[in-house]
């Protein structure tokens, strides 16, 4: 969609960093504090590093995502979506381009921390998880053109946000010396794989009703995103799945793992996801779904606020 309207370049710059994301990078990194804190292993430094590279990590990728779908002609007038700034003329496609690069750099500088106590694993999940930012839209085989989007997202927005949160503290608090080579023993839990499926099925479903919104018009600019090779039906069925996963995980933690009962908190934001259900199922328009969409991320951003709330409190006093 182009700009239709004067913005300052301050406005624009702040539509490209897209800061109403910033909840979905935020997530996975409070679920993995409270997971920490729950199992005794939380340490604040580790915890701070972790949602400041996260932030930087979501911010680089908008700006990645802005930059290469402009320069690949994916992003077009009929696009029901939010305005781009790159697509729309509001900024210099190589001004977003070095913002992208500028971004990601001040993300491995705060990764240098992270590095040290978490070693090699660290560094692994650091510069995958920005290239799968950079590589998502851009390279010679954006994956997220080839109905890969899913599956990065579910990882490295939920697997890898939430254990790599744990595993930091927990490397930490353990004391287990610097730069360790492998995970040493005690660093990652069955409960931080958990609350990285949960959060990883959150992030996953805000892509898909993004997906479902553009994919007539990804299927006319050959972008074939999952939704575009799922179908209507098959994406919102996707959808749905993902939404009973997420709430699946409380009652898991609750039932299976043995957490006090306050961990079943964020059930208290299922009503609200059934009723974005019900939007998904039923419309396609980007009247309906852009709503839709910020409303997933707010499930996600409170659902991750309760759930880490649920784990902290009965060790509280």
């Amino acid at each position: 969609m182009t700009a239709t309207a004067e913005v300052s370049r301050r406005e624009a710059w702040l539509m490209a960093a897209r800061p109403q994301t910033l909840p979905a990078g935020a997530a996975p990194v409070i679920l993995g504090v409270g997971i920490a804190a729950a199992d005794g292993v939380f340490s604040p430094l580790p915890a701070v590093a972790a949602l400041v590279g996260a932030l930087l990590i979501q911010v680089g990728t908008n700006f990645a995502n802005d930059y290469y779908d402009a320069v690949k002609g994916t992003d077009t007038e009929d696009r029901e979506g939010f305005t781009r700034v790159t697509a729309g003329g509001l900024l210099a496609p190589e001004s977003v381009k070095r913002a992208m690069i500028s971004t990601y750099l001040i993300a491995i500088l705060v990764g240098v921390y992270l590095v040290a106590i978490g070693g090699l694993p660290i560094v692994i999940v650091g510069l995958s998880g920005i290239a799968a930012g950079i590589l998502y839209t851009g390279g010679p085989y954006p994956y997220g053109y080839y109905g890969l989007g899913d599956v990065f997202v579910f990882l490295y927005f939920g697997l890898a946000a939430v254990a790599g949160t744990y595993y930091v503290q927990a490397v930490e608090t353990l004391a287990v010396g610097l730069f360790p080579l492998g995970i040493p023993a005690g660093t990652i839990s069955a409960s931080a794989v958990l609350g990285g499926v949960a959060a990883g099925a959150l992030s996953t479903a805000i892509l898909v009703v993004n997906n479902i919104r553009d994919r007539e018009t990804d299927k006319r600019t050959g972008k074939r995103t999952l939704a575009v090779i799922l179908g209507y039906r098959l994406s919102r069925l996707e959808f749905t799945g993902l939404i009973a996963v997420a709430y699946l995980i409380p009652v898991l933690f609750w039932a299976v793992l043995a957490y006090p009962v306050f961990v079943l908190a964020p059930l208290v934001t299922l009503p609200l996801a059934l009723r974005i259900t019900l939007v998904v199922w039923q419309r396609r328009d980007g009247k309906a779904l852009n709503p839709a969409l910020e409303r997933t991320g707010q499930v996600l951003a409170v659902y991750a606020v309760l759930f880490a709330l649920g784990l902290v409190i009965p060790g509280v006093g």
